[in-house]
């Protein structure tokens, strides 16, 4: 049973202003699988305090002094990862494989990456007799999500020191245990004190306290359109900047060629892992329709051999995060259903021999429409809706047709046939053939949020700009 009641705050483990605990639960197990505290704005403001302390002096700070300390994070890093795994395998119920994998790989990676980039990032420009200048931007909110834990720590911590600004960080307490055993890797690694603080909450009682903060300087948020929204409100009053990465319902148009029976393997196999719950999943797939009965055909193969819950397959899914999560993903089973979607694989409850633990059958509807209620709504779970098109136009429209625009996907054997229709989706982060890039910009379009993050573009949004004009004049 872990135990995490403290936060940390001005390079201390310090008690919380007032008690408040919660337990968390394992969805593999539904068993309390420990107890955090609870913060409030008090614990807020005693963080951006220190935050704003330790900001004059880190904010000068040298590349080298920068570097040197992110190489002693990637050091500490890996020498706790297999604690981070363990943490995300009981917060999440995620399989071993993929918590020790992509899970804990990808907060690595944007560490690497993040390095390299600092490396040679150009925060001076002279343009004539003027000098450009990218400073730290001041005191950050960070507030991340369940879903990929670390993942979303790793794009929000990492370029935020590597820019000089300083932090406090609310991790999600459906999943908070990985973020504590971040925080104690900060420690180690020698993260001078207020630089990096954390604060464990909800959203009502350390969220808003985070957005609305006069000495918070800018907010990065990822999370649901709707807590996005709020987010942004909360934040208006005092004009701060406020990046978002926000819901998805991405459209993965798949070509008419001879790769169509490996593109639609790949579409199906790649909604499932991490349970469906990622912001980018490629969540509707755009078939031709006269090979609508081909797709349902290798879409039910596929999604029957999708283990689920098995410790032991490395390719296992696992349970969606909570108890409100599954009734959702549940829910909009049933609601698929009703509105006359063909059930081409899985369906509604839990699957066979697994009645404990917030399990979803890994699900494919066929003959969606794109005005159907799971064509629409983001339901971040194992669950995919196979679409129709008569050719590529209709194909583009329909992915467009939809108000977020976070990512796409084009999969087919003609490449040049795939850029351009690459080129014609309106989302921020379009993949072909499901390729990957820890250093391509994500974020998105429309209601999918604001500003970017991974690699150097995530830099930018923590940096002002100055212009000192006549610094050539002589």
């Amino acid at each position: 049973m872990r135990e995490y009641l403290k936060f940390y705050i001005d390079g201390q483990w310090v008690d919380p202003a007032q008690t408040q605990i919660l337990d968390v639960e394992n969805p593999a197990t539904e068993k309390v699988a420990g107890k955090i505290a609870l913060g409030s704005a008090a614990d807020v403001d005693r963080a951006v305090a220190a935050a704003r302390r330790a900001f004059g002096t880190w904010s000068q700070s040298s590349r080298a002094e920068r570097l040197e300390l992110l190489q002693a994070i990637l050091a500490e890093y890996q020498r706790r990862s297999g604690d981070l795994a363990d943490a995300v395998h009981e917060e999440m119920g995620a399989p071993p494989a993929l918590a020790a994998g992509a899970q804990v790989q990808l907060g690595m990676g944007h560490l690497v990456t993040a390095i390299d980039v600092l490396k040679n990032f150009s925060f001076t420009q002279q343009r004539g007799e003027t000098l450009v200048t990218r400073e730290p931007i001041g005191v950050c909110g960070l507030i991340t999500p369940w879903n990929w834990p670390l993942n979303q720590i790793a794009v929000k911590v990492y370029p935020a020191l590597a820019t000089g600004c300083t932090m406090v960080l609310k991790p999600s307490e459906v999943a908070p245990f990985s973020a504590y055993v971040f925080t104690e890797i900060m420690a180690a690694a020698g993260v001078p004190a207020g630089v990096y603080n954390m604060v464990n909450g909800d959203g009502p009682g350390v969220g808003v306290a985070l957005a609305q903060h006069p000495d918070i300087d800018m907010v990065s948020f990822t999370g649901s359109t709707r807590a996005g929204v709020a987010v942004a409100e909360n934040a208006a009053a005092t004009v701060k900047r406020v990046t978002q990465e926000l819901g998805g319902k991405s459209a993965n148009i798949v070509l008419d060629d001879d790769a169509f029976v490996d593109s639609v393997t790949a579409g199906v196999a790649g909604m499932m892992p991490n349970s469906g719950q990622s912001c980018n999943a490629p969540s509707r797939m755009l078939v031709p329709n006269s090979r609508m009965d081909e797709a349902i055909a290798i879409a039910h193969a596929v999604a029957g051999q999708v283990a689920v819950g098995d410790p032991e397959d490395d390719k296992a899914i696992g349970p969606v995060a909570s108890a409100a999560q599954f009734t959702k993903v549940q829910s909009l089973i049933e609601k698929g259903i009703a509105e006359g979607a063909t059930v081409a694989a899985g369906g509604p409850g839990r699957p066979d021999g697994l009645d404990a633990g917030y399990y979803v059958r890994p699900t494919v509807f066929a003959n969606v429409k794109n005005d159907m209620t799971i064509a629409r709504e983001e339901i971040f779970g194992p669950v995919l809706c196979i679409l129709g098109y008569d050719d590529i136009d209709e194909a583009v429209e329909i992915a467009n047709d939809t108000e977020y625009g976070l990512a796409g996907y084009v999969s087919g054997a003609d490449l040049d046939v795939a850029r351009g229709v690459a080129s014609r989706i309106r989302a921020g982060w379009v993949t072909i053939n499901h390729a990957f890039d820890l250093n391509a910009p994500f974020g998105g379009y429309k209601r999918s949020g604001n500003g970017r993050e991974w690699s150097d573009a995530g830099f930018d949004e923590y940096l002002e700009t100055k212009s000192t004009l006549g610094y050539g004049v002589a």
